[in-house]
């Protein structure tokens, strides 16, 4: 990859662990100014930065709008604009009671909207007003698989599977929108990554055996890695003229 990342500032949501963290390990590598924002991370009061990795941490509840409002300008009164947003933040909503559609709890759809799709909308609505002004700007929405093709026994979680099918609306939308603005986003839809959020899929046996159909490319599960190389792809300028795409990074689960 060129380094067309150098000095870039990036916001990683959900940076602290899985495909975020590997988001911002290689963002860093290629030179570019990385903000984190996790609510795993210290408080963006602190403006913590890993002088290691060159990442600046920002507490923040994603969830929570006057938070989120709040991080945002502070990162733009810090580094003066946001060149790529990676939106990685978002997790399961098993544990507040998804599942299959006539068993999901009201909790549990309410929360894992909240999580995947709410949070989505109070950083990007308020990273977009930067980049209008700019009139530039890169967006990556790191979606799933399950928000293109639903889920059988193994994988019913239904709130989920709306959740992240909105992600992809809702980022293609923008994609249409705001090209003529100079404004770039584009969507990520893994399969089975070995994150902390698939260690259920990682201890069952009965999926590591089905890991040869789903994702026969390997057989076996992805990396946060694989993730992270494709959005960096799309945020570079080698990606340049590619607007509203949906990028499958699954190990062939869409095309068996």
């Amino acid at each position: 990859m060129s380094n067309d990342l150098h000095n870039k500032v990036v916001v990683i949501s959900g940076g602290a662990g899985g495909i975020g963290a590997a988001c911002a390990d290689l963002f860093n590598q290629q030179g570019a100014r990385v903000v984190i924002l996790d609510i795993q991370t210290e408080p963006v009061e602190k403006d913590g930065s890993d002088e290691s990795s060159r990442s600046t941490y920002l507490r923040v509840d994603l969830t929570a709008p006057e938070e989120v409002k709040f991080a945002v300008q502070h990162i733009i009164d810090h580094f003066g604009r946001v060149d790529v947003l990676i939106n990685s933040a978002g997790g399961s909503g098993r544990r507040f009671g998804d599942g299959p559609l006539h068993e999901c709890s009201l909790e549990g759809w309410q929360q894992t909207l909240d999580l995947n799709l709410n949070s989505l909308y109070h950083l990007t609505h308020n990273i977009l007003k930067e980049m209008v002004l700019q009139k530039k700007g890169v967006i990556v929405t790191i979606s799933s698989i399950l928000g293109l093709v639903g889920g059988d026994q193994d994988f019913a979680t239904h709130a989920y599977a709306a959740s992240k099918g909105a992600a992809i609306s809702l980022t293609r939308s923008i994609a249409a929108y705001y090209a003529p603005m100079g404004i770039r986003a584009n969507v990520i839809c893994p399969g089975l990554i070995a994150t902390p959020m698939s260690t259920r899929a990682q201890h069952d046996e009965h999926i590591r055996r089905r890991l040869a159909t789903l994702q026969p490319l390997s057989g076996d599960f992805g990396s946060p890695q694989d993730v992270a190389s494709a959005a960096l792809f799309l945020a570079s300028d080698a990606a340049r003229f590619i607007t509203g795409a949906v990028l499958t990074v699954d190990g062939g689960w869409t095309v068996v």
